[in-house]
C-alpha cells in the first residue's frame, strides 16, 4: 500500500470504491491502486465527426395541355391520382388550359416519376393524349 505524503495512509486507502467501471480497490479517491487491474481502452470520449444527409432532389410533375381530353378527366385524375379536393384538381386544370402547363406537386424523383406516368397511363386506357412529365425543381 501507497503511504502517501509524509509515510501517512491516505483516509479512503485499502477502501473500496464503486465508480462507472467496476470496483476498485483504491488508495485515495483521486488515485487508484497501481495493482486494481484497469481496462485497456480509454475512457474518455472522443467528439465524432457529425454527418449529415442529404434530402433527395426534388422534381416537379407538370401537367401538359391538349385540345382533346375532357375537364372532368383531369378533374378526376388529379383528384385520385395526386389526393387533390375537387377545387384545388380544377384550379390546377384551368391554370394548364390558360398556360400551356401548370406544376402539380413536386415529390423525390422516384415519387414524381410514379405519379406522372400512371396518371398518363390512366389517359392513355381511356383513350385521352392526356401528359404528364418531370422535371428536377430548380
Amino acid at each position: 500500500m501507497d503511504l502517501g505524503k509524509g509515510g501517512i495512509a491516505p483516509r479512503n486507502a485499502g477502501r473500496v470504491i464503486r465508480c462507472g467501471l467496476g470496483s476498485r480497490r483504491c488508495t485515495s479517491v483521486a488515485v487508484c491502486d497501481k495493482s486494481a487491474p484497469m481496462s485497456d481502452r480509454s475512457t474518455t470520449l472522443q467528439p465524432s465527426a457529425k454527418t449529415r444527409t442529404e434530402r433527395p432532389r426534388l422534381y416537379k410533375v407538370l401537367l401538359l395541355n391538349d385540345d382533346f381530353t375532357p375537364r372532368e378527366f383531369v378533374v378526376a385524375v388529379l383528384a385520385s391520382e395526386f389526393r387533390m379536393s375537387e377545387d384545388e384538381a380544377v384550379r390546377v386544370m384551368i391554370t394548364a388550359h390558360q398556360q400551356g402547363v401548370c406544376v402539380v406537386a413536386v415529390f423525390p424523383r422516384d415519387v414524381a416519376e410514379t405519379k406522372a406516368t400512371r396518371a398518363t397511363e390512366a389517359g392513355r386506357a381511356n383513350g385521352f393524349p392526356l401528359r404528364f412529365e418531370t422535371e428536377p425543381e430548380t
